[in-house]
């Protein structure tokens, strides 16, 4: 029975995600750690870290992103791969932990493109057109300066990127026995430079409006369901802001956005993952519908989970009632780590202390304990 079951708001009830049962509908956002070794292998750090999330309530962790390839996937220093068995066989050291405490958790496959700030494979960086990033490099991500300007994919790159995120997801579930896949689609990295108008100039067939735009991160859900079947549930995170252009909006709309989410039905996904600054707010215009309202209405049979800004209970219940899923904390997590366990008991939350992420956004000893 789920221990929540008695208390009434719909946050701390079950749910099912392809036949995977959850406890409540609450779980970890991804979030970029950067503490595995040099080789990107998962460290007993990271064993911990995700540990006491699951021993903390939540239902479901999603990883940080993880690099899936030996090309140009890689981002930041410190990041973890799946793109051999040995950093597999690393991973499942975290699966394990995690299960023993009777919690699910996903591993977030995630290529960099032109928003790598560092990879031990290459020296160079690769994107959608040979146009350099707005912005700079994340200091706290042990970046400097801008960012270099990527060579643009051919076809054999772009080929190479969806067969690596194909390989890590079947290293993911049959290697270190995850419990599903969601696509990093979001926030500037490489599928989201493909999917973005300014990032993307291409005139082939992964260039054009904004479906056509959206046809690289519907090959990577193609090749990565080929590749694990159907026992698995897969899935995309989306956003309309990244780490380098925290307040981009799709230039389509509503109407761009109707397209995207009616693409995503007719995909292999199981889930969409979107993510906003304040979930509840609309996306676009005054008084219109949210990322998450318009995911429900375009795409009705898809599981929807909602993140940005909902570590307040009242919150949540608003974009569960908007027609989300499934909650995802981020900062809220970091600061509470058993957010399901007090949120019954009306105790009131710690805010986060930007320490934590500070002056790198490594995971500090403050972490750890159980």
């Amino acid at each position: 029975m789920n221990a929540y079951s008695t208390v009434a708001s719909p946050v701390l009830t079950g749910t099912t995600l392809k036949r995977l049962p959850l406890a409540n509908r609450l779980s970890v956002a991804p979030m970029t750690r950067i503490s595995a070794s040099a080789e990107g292998v998962p460290t007993e750090r990271m064993v911990r870290y995700y540990e006491r999330f699951a021993r903390g309530g939540f239902s479901l962790l999603t990883t940080e992103g993880i690099y899936p390839d030996k090309a140009y996937a890689q981002t930041y220093k410190g990041q973890p791969g799946l793109a051999d068995r040995e950093q597999a066989k690393g991973w499942k050291t975290v699966v394990d932990a995690v299960h023993s405490a009777g919690v699910r958790i996903f591993a977030q496959l995630m290529h960099g493109g032109a928003l790598s700030q560092s990879n031990r494979f290459r020296s160079d960086t690769v994107g959608p057109s040979a146009l350099q990033p707005r912005g700079r490099q994340m200091v706290s991500y042990h970046g400097e300066g801008l960012y270099a300007v990527p060579r643009e994919m051919d076809e054999a790159d772009i080929a190479e990127a969806v067969s690596g995120f194909a390989q890590a997801a079947m290293l993911a579930i049959d290697v270190a026995g995850f419990d599903g896949i969601e696509i990093h689609g979001a926030n500037g990295y490489l599928l989201d430079q493909f999917f973005t108008g300014y990032t993307n100039r291409r005139q082939d067939r992964w260039g054009g409006d904004i479906g056509r735009r959206m046809g690289m991160s519907l090959a990577v859900l193609d090749a990565v369901r080929s590749a694990v079947g159907q026992k698995v549930p897969v899935g995309i995170r989306l956003s309309q802001g990244k780490v380098n252009d925290p307040l981009h909006k799709w230039a389509e709309g509503e109407e761009g956005a109707g397209i995207v989410f009616k693409a995503l039905a007719a995909s292999p996904a199981d889930f969409v993952h979107v993510t906003e600054f304040e979930a509840w707010q609309p996306a676009f215009s005054e008084g219109g519908k949210s990322l998450v309202a318009l995911a429900r209405q375009h795409a009705p049979d898809l599981f929807v989970i909602a993140n940005g800004g909902l570590h307040d209970i009242a919150r949540a219940e608003q974009v569960l009632q908007a027609g989300a899923d499934m909650i995802a904390l981020g900062r809220g997590a970091l600061a509470n780590p058993n957010w399901p366990r007090i949120a019954p008991e009306k105790r009131e939350a710690r805010p986060l202390e930007l320490e934590m992420l500070s002056p790198i956004s490594d995971i500090k000893d403050s972490e750890l304990q159980l």
